[in-house]
């Protein structure tokens, strides 16, 4: 069975029209979607090739293909209406309303969301990272006090992924810390974060996906055992019911979804 064409187009990077596709196409169970992102259609020429390439999508399926655009130029927009695909652009979508509402015409500029141009959106991001990467895993106590928030779990937890979509994402400067079997062996919180007790988060997994992880990792270790899991996470979890530290299970939750629980649970705000 032909599996319909869906297109992310952009003229920067694509997450928007990406993320917001996606979210939509999540909406219809039952229908398979061939998904394919073309960021950087910035110019006439690259806009009258991505029509040839969604009237060829549509031939070689024979289905109509979906087009998600959320480019804001109006001439390279106007040549990607010419495909024989649907096309659902955001900003022809809510421009217009808006522009109404304000009474205000809008700038049609481009790169205001993504890119460097924006020199300081583009060092908080930078800055929030680097401090991530050195505050990764318990490497470093140094400077914890300029942490927004410290991500505190056993090994395999999801620390570091929640930490760098964090900084990519919101600018926030996320530490974590590995609870180790030495940590868990007491209650008490470690001593590199136990002075930063106001701005530590847990995370929590159930010890079934936990071993299925480290066994890729590690297999046929104690580290990887179900026991091992198992005890390591009641442990953490009893260590954050006692301290009041807030926490999560990451199990079935995306990172996006990780991030937002963060950001709410901890009141914190984005920097960008």
């Amino acid at each position: 069975m032909a599996r319909r064409p869906a297109f992310f187009i952009s003229d920067r990077t694509g997450l928007t029209s990406e993320s917001m596709g996606e979210a939509l196409l999540d909406q219809f169970e039952g229908i398979n979607f061939k998904r394919t992102t073309y960021p950087f259609v910035d110019t006439p020429e690259k806009a009258h090739a991505m029509v040839q390439i969604i009237n060829s999508a549509a031939e070689q399926s024979g289905l109509r293909p979906l087009v998600f655009s959320s480019i804001i130029d109006n001439q390279i927009r106007e040549i990607i209406k010419l495909s024989s695909g649907l096309h659902l652009s955001f900003f022809d979508a809510f421009l217009g309303k808006i522009e109404c509402e304000l009474g205000v015409a809008a700038r049609h500029a481009v790169g205001r969301n993504h890119g460097i141009t924006d020199t300081e959106r583009y060092d908080a991001r930078m800055e929030a990272v680097n401090f991530s990467l050195n505050h990764d895993d318990g490497i470093s106590g140094k400077d914890l006090k300029d942490a927004d928030v410290i991500l505190m779990g056993v090994s395999r937890s999801g620390k570091t992924p929640t930490c760098l979509y964090l900084a990519l994402q919101y600018g926030i400067r996320a530490a974590n810390y590995p609870l180790t079997p030495d940590d868990l062996e007491s209650t008490d919180l470690p001593r590199m974060v136990k002075a930063y007790k106001n701005k530590l988060f847990g995370l929590t997994i159930l010890p079934e996906r936990l071993q299925a992880i480290r066994h890729e990792r590690r297999p046929d270790s104690t580290y990887s055992q179900l026991n091992t899991c198992r005890r390591e996470v009641a442990d953490a979890q009893a260590m954050f019911r006692q301290h009041g530290i807030p926490f999560t299970n990451t199990t079935d939750k995306s990172v996006e979804e990780l991030a937002v629980n963060i950001m709410q649970a901890c009141q914190l705000r984005r920097r960008f």
